[in-house]
């Protein structure tokens, strides 16, 4: 991913995105709003956060999303920084949501089947602990139904004996926004679509305390024996039907 973004950024056709523009490019929400009595919130970490952000963009009842970094100990680290791996920080992918139109069982639903979390500081062919499988909250109450799905998609990966999940999960205080050009990066026109997700294509059933309100309609949207599925679908948040 870095090499990419070097490439790119060295394009002198290449324009990056507005300054200081808190606008998601498709949800057409504040990327930097605070969830309200209705909302809630969640970081999750999959891997480059390019393809990651575009996976829960597209799901019914999120309000807004934003990449950034968190889980290090660097306060307002840049990318370079992060990328050094010095920072602590992995790259994440903040979700705002709307708790009557959308659980956050379906939320872990997508970020256990999208990339694999058994592979450790890295996802597909970025290397680093800055591609660490993570899921970061804010509110303690939520520690639970995370390590149910957690147990549940091991015992599911077991099946398959494909190891052990490698997931880190734990409380934390602070997200740093990263740069305006890595928002809705896959959005953006003349991008270089890139997504190092590696799917295990196990999918997670139900679990303990899981109340999952989209319908399999939903979820046929993505097919993750497809390589680089992700990529292959357009930028347009899929739409409940039910």
């Amino acid at each position: 991913m870095l090499k990419f973004l070097k490439s790119i950024m060295n394009n002198k056709n290449y324009i990056p995105s507005e300054k200081n523009n808190s606008i998601h490019r498709i949800l057409n929400t504040d990327i930097k709003k605070d969830p309200n009595s209705q909302e809630d919130e969640i970081i999750f970490g999959c891997g480059c956060f390019w393809g990651a952000e575009k996976c829960f963009w597209k799901l019914p009842g999120v309000v807004t999303t934003s990449v950034g970094y968190a889980g290090g100990i660097k306060n307002n680290p840049t990318y370079y920084e992060v990328c050094s791996g010095l920072t602590g920080h992995a790259e994440v992918v903040r979700v705002v949501w709307n708790k009557k139109e959308i659980d956050i069982s379906d939320l872990l639903k997508m970020f256990w089947e999208c990339h694999n979390p058994t592979q450790k500081d890295r996802q597909g062919n970025d290397v680093g602990s800055q591609y660490r499988s993570s899921i970061y909250y804010k509110n303690k109450n939520k520690k639970e139904i995370i390590q149910s799905s957690k147990e549940e998609y091991q015992r599911e990966l077991n099946k398959k004996s494909l190891g052990l999940i490698e997931t880190e999960i734990k409380m934390i205080d602070t997200y740093y926004y990263a740069e305006d050009y890595h928002q809705q990066y896959l959005a953006i026109e003349g991008s270089r679509q890139y997504c190092s997700a590696s799917p295990t294509k196990v999918k997670l059933g139900s679990f303990t305390g899981s109340n999952y309100k989209l319908n399999d309609e939903i979820w046929e949207k993505f097919n993750w024996e497809v390589d680089k599925c992700v990529l292959m679908s357009d930028n347009k948040p899929i739409k409940n039907n039910k």
